[in-house]
């Protein structure tokens, strides 16, 4: 088994479209890591527009999106499928 590797980005305070800029960055950045399954992107945000908007445009890029509701925040976890 292999281990994943968890790149987290906090964008605590951020609203869109800074938000969805900031997460579509990283993932150009990390793309051959999160496509072979090497690494997850882990967002946390408390900006709720971002619950829609992020996975919406990770799905179309071929992303596996999962969004939980933590206290006081989301976490968005964007990896392969």
């Amino acid at each position: 088994m292999v281990d994943v590797q968890k790149i987290e980005l906090d964008i605590l305070g951020q609203v869109c479209p800074a938000c969805l800029l900031v997460v579509l960055r990283e993932m150009n950045t990390h793309r051959k890591r999160l496509k072979s399954g090497e690494a997850q992107l882990v967002i946390k945000t408390d900006h709720r527009d971002t619950t829609r908007t992020i996975p919406e445009s990770a799905r179309k890029m071929g992303y596996d999106v999962e969004v939980r509701n933590l206290e006081g925040y989301y976490e968005i976890t964007i990896g392969q499928r």
